[in-house]
């Protein structure tokens, strides 16, 4: 066999497995994702057995600790709709009433969720808002625009 045959068979042995492993690693990519839900769309449709990640903020006031874990209930970021959450696993620092965070949960018996161990994510609040503020980092005062 010529040597121009010989590179031309494998050029397009090394396409055709290139362009193989990009599909998979797309198709990988998109099935493996999970939209997060809210309580109102987790109360929705929630199924038993099956394992969701629920996004939204804990309630003020709603946080109980305990030895072997704590209970907490999580409300939509602009509604009132809440969800109770068993969770046992490591917290996060940041985690505190009126904080958005992110945790994969099962639905649980009397219509208690149960987090799955570890999975609490809390969401940095954004140092970015619509409100102007001056080089200080200070709102401006009452009646004031730059």
């Amino acid at each position: 066999m010529d040597p121009a045959r010989k590179r031309q068979i494998r050029l397009t042995t090394a396409l055709t497995c290139a362009v193989l492993l990009a599909g998979a690693l797309i198709y990988t990519s998109f099935s493996a994702s999970s939209e997060a839900v809210t309580p109102s769309k987790l109360l929705a449709s929630a199924q038993a057995g099956q394992s969701y990640q629920l996004t939204g903020k804990v309630v003020d006031g709603s946080v109980e600790k305990r030895r072997d874990g704590m209970t907490f209930r999580v409300r939509e970021r602009t509604g009132t709709t809440s969800v109770p959450i068993d969770y046992t696993g490591a917290v996060p620092d940041p985690f505190r009433d009126g904080r958005e965070i992110i945790i994969t949960v099962r639905k649980g018996e009397n219509g208690m969720f149960v987090g799955e161990r570890d999975s609490l994510v809390t969401k940095c609040p954004s140092k970015f808002t619509n409100e102007k503020k001056s080089s200080d980092g200070k709102a401006p005062p009452e009646g004031y625009t730059y």
